[in-house]
């Protein structure tokens, strides 16, 4: 049975633009651009629910902790990631609602900020290779190991040491059933913003963890759980291509769930490109999504209509 539900995941190029400073002007503007797309599906009937990257802010909330450190307690990176949550979801309810309200549709937008359940078991805590916050010179390096206990990682190109923390596997989201409960109240729900914060169950309580979880990874875990029909993942590319960067790349229109799967076994997609958002498509239509989309930001609407973007189907 159809549910008319869409689960719309926008990377950060949808909120932050390329290249560009990173000013509260330049990503309200491209949240316009995004948001109007957004707008239009929702004046064509269908349910929707907005989750978003938030790569660069989240970046910036930590320059700042460490910036201020002096005299301002730096916070845990889970409060920091439910702070970037918290603005751009205003950000984005605010654009999508004044949008909606240009095409005359009058409904409400909410924020949530989403928790999401990840083992304090998972081998990523062990390993952990997600980069985050600014660069560090070998010298400030070796101090904060020593002070802080973080593991630091030597950035590849040269620029200096990140800190590296995990990114575990996202196994359920704790408000899926209030996003589910405000979906039949005819609310647009924007949530699981930047993958969530990944917390962990002790005793019953939930307890926030250092690390980051990918936020495709999240979109797809929110989908199955709300029982949605299509998982867009929205990205800098208009569909996914085999022999990506090799004369023989293929783009891939539609295609079934078996041959995403040999490809993806066949280490097709690399984990730090496309693999996360195949991997998040491969397990939402597996587990009876009818539809996984991956397509460029601003093809949204061509991408729903089957004219643009890679799109994953049952066998």
């Amino acid at each position: 049975m159809s549910t008319g539900i869409d689960v719309i995941a926008l990377g950060g190029n949808a909120i932050v633009p390329a290249g560009g400073k990173g000013t509260i002007e330049e990503q309200k503007e491209v949240t316009r651009r995004s948001m109007g797309q957004v707008a239009d599906l929702v004046a064509s009937g269908r349910k929707v629910i907005v989750t978003h990257g938030n790569g660069p802010i989240v970046g910036n909330i930590l320059e700042r902790n460490e910036a201020t450190k002096d005299r301002i307690p730096p916070m845990p990176l889970d409060i920091c990631g439910a702070d970037s949550q918290g603005g751009i979801g205003y950000m984005i309810q605010q654009i999508l609602r004044n949008q909606l309200r240009a095409r005359g549709v009058e409904k409400q937008v909410v924020s949530l900020i989403s928790q999401v359940i990840v083992s304090a078991d998972d081998d990523a805590f062990r390993l952990p290779t997600k980069p985050i916050g600014p660069y560090y010179t070998r010298e400030e390096s070796e101090i904060v190991i020593s002070e802080k206990g973080w593991q630091m990682k030597e950035d590849e190109g040269g620029r200096g040491f990140r800190r590296v923390v995990a990114s575990p596997t996202p196994l359920e989201i704790v408000e899926a059933e209030v996003i589910f409960k405000l979906l039949e109240l005819d609310v647009i729900v924007i949530a699981v913003g930047g993958g969530g914060i990944p917390v962990i169950v002790n005793n019953g309580s939930l307890e926030g963890m250092e690390a980051v979880i990918d936020k495709d990874r999240a979109a797809s875990v929110l989908a199955m759980e709300i029982g949605a029909e299509r998982l867009v993942l929205l990205t800098d590319v208009e569909e996914v291509y085999v022999k990506w960067g090799t004369p023989e790349q293929t783009p891939l229109g539609k295609i079934d769930l078996s041959e995403i799967k040999r490809l993806y076994e066949a280490y097709e997609f690399p984990a730090g490109s496309m693999g996360p958002k195949i991997r998040s498509a491969i397990d939402f239509v597996s587990s009876g999504g009818k539809e996984a989309i991956i397509s460029h930001a601003g093809k949204l609407l061509d991408a729903c209509k089957g004219k643009a973007g890679t799109h994953i189907v049952p066998d």
